[in-house]
């Protein structure tokens, strides 16, 4: 099917999201949250559910390759649109760019509706600065009931796009979602994609919406009435519980109501510049026991790393779980040459030797925890679109932190900083800060995305 597909009257672009006018986490309760380590977990639960779809599938990510679990999931996707659900999918165009050829062969006869967002199919395109500028979430939504948010491409885990077949799984996240957080997940999806196609979402009307007197009228309408689904708006702090409700470490069988509150935080260049930023210097500056990362590329600005360093200071032990196995050689040494500033603050460091780690994952104290697409860099941080869940939950904290243990156990412990002159160590770090910047200010010539 074409990538600019025919103007359908559900292809629309939804009202204004109330979530999205908030500038703090909207924290959703009621709902259930599982934790989905590698493909092995996600690519079953991602294609039982797409089995059971009835009326929608929105599916965004960074990545759709054409290896076998990418074709199960093509074929799934494939399957419920001859039944009749309607299903949209909207890929990168440069994370995608390999496999477009043969995702466009397979829905060209196929009631799959399939869009690109910022292909480079001309050669100029490469030189427009907003083309920095990649959607590098990972999110699906079905029905409305049931969703997908986490690190995971539509890609097998041996399967790397630079790197070719690898020798072991890399270590991947996600997160599967039932409940009324399932609602901004599938608008959001739906503007990707909706944008995508057609050139505009309601992130483009918002400026417009709120100027002037009765725009600000209507965006107060908005809020007060919009409801999807019957689903409640949650609240900014999620209601008390009964310590025993059930969570993310249940196995299917508890019948008890969900009761999992779920923030979707979404990263754009409108008005959440700083949404996952914020999140995170926030929760660092509340935590009281423990704080562990889980990230491939880490470059956090000096406000984030300050965080870590205070953290610390105060007794809090924090932990970062980093790529031993590097896949792109300028992630390694940005990483790198920030060892000694954070060691010296009291931050542990590992390394993952493994196998290649792409999970974006961070545990605070036991009742916190936030999984994504969003790396510690400035391209995730102010640059690329990205979103996450954050999960207030003791179930699903103790299974991330589950994870993570088994993890940091089977790294390799940095105790001192890579041994290098004092030069050299500076001349490394201001090349990583120049080039960083100077990628930024390219970037921010594109205008908001």
């Amino acid at each position: 099917m074409s990538d600019r597909p025919e103007s359908l009257p559900g292809a629309r672009a939804p009202a204004l999201p109330a979530w999205y006018l908030k500038r703090r986490p909207h924290y959703w309760p009621n709902n259930e949250a599982r934790l989905l380590v590698g493909g092995s977990m996600f690519f079953p639960a991602l294609l039982e559910a797409i089995a059971q779809a009835r009326h929608d599938i929105w599916l965004a990510t960074y990545i759709f390759h054409e290896d076998d679990s990418a074709q199960a999931v093509a074929r799934a996707l494939t399957q419920a649109a001859r039944r009749g659900v309607r299903v949209r999918v909207v890929v990168d165009g440069f994370g995608s760019l390999q496999s477009l050829p043969a995702l466009r062969r397979w829905w060209a006869d196929e009631p799959v509706a399939l869009t690109v967002f910022r292909p480079l199919d001309r050669w100029w395109s490469w030189l427009q600065p907003q083309h920095l500028r990649r959607m590098h979430q990972k999110l699906c939504a079905i029905d409305g009931e049931v969703g997908f948010v986490g690190g995971i491409n539509i890609i097998d885990d041996r399967i790397d796009l630079r790197h070719g077949v690898l020798n072991a799984d890399r270590l991947d996240y996600a997160v599967e979602v039932r409940g009324p957080v399932v609602v901004p997940i599938e608008q959001s999806a739906r503007a990707l994609w909706t944008r995508a196609a057609f050139g505009s979402d309601w992130r483009d009307e918002l400026p417009q919406l709120l100027r002037g007197r009765a725009g600000w009228a209507r965006a107060r309408r908005l809020l007060a009435d919009m409801k999807i689904r019957g689903a409640p708006w949650g609240c900014d702090s999620p209601p008390t519980r009964p310590a025993d409700a059930g969570g993310a470490g249940d196995a299917g069988t508890d019948k008890r109501e969900p009761s999992v509150a779920v923030a979707f935080v979404w990263r754009d260049n409108v008005r959440h510049r700083r949404s996952i930023e914020g999140l995170l210097l926030s929760a660092c500056a509340q935590a009281r026991d423990r704080i562990d990362i889980v990230c491939p590329y880490f470059y956090p600005g000096h406000a984030l790393r300050r965080a870590l360093r205070q953290a610390a200071q105060r007794g809090v032990r924090v932990r970062l779980l980093l790529q031993g196995r590097v896949d792109m050689r300028i992630a390694g040494m940005a990483a790198a040459v920030l060892y000694r500033e954070l060691l010296n603050g009291g931050v542990r460091i590992f390394e993952y030797t493994p196998a290649f780690l792409h999970a974006k994952a961070v545990r605070v104290d036991d009742d916190w925890a936030t999984v994504g697409s969003s790396n510690l860099d400035p391209l995730s941080l102010f640059v690329n679109l990205e979103a996450n869940l954050a999960i207030r939950d003791g179930a699903f904290v103790k299974a991330l932190g589950h994870a993570m243990d088994t993890e940091i156990q089977r790294s390799h412990e940095i105790t001192a900083s890579p041994s290098v002159t004092r030069w050299g160590a500076w001349l490394r770090r201001y090349a990583v800060a120049a080039l960083a910047r100077l990628y930024l200010r390219v970037a921010d010539w594109g205008g908001p995305s």
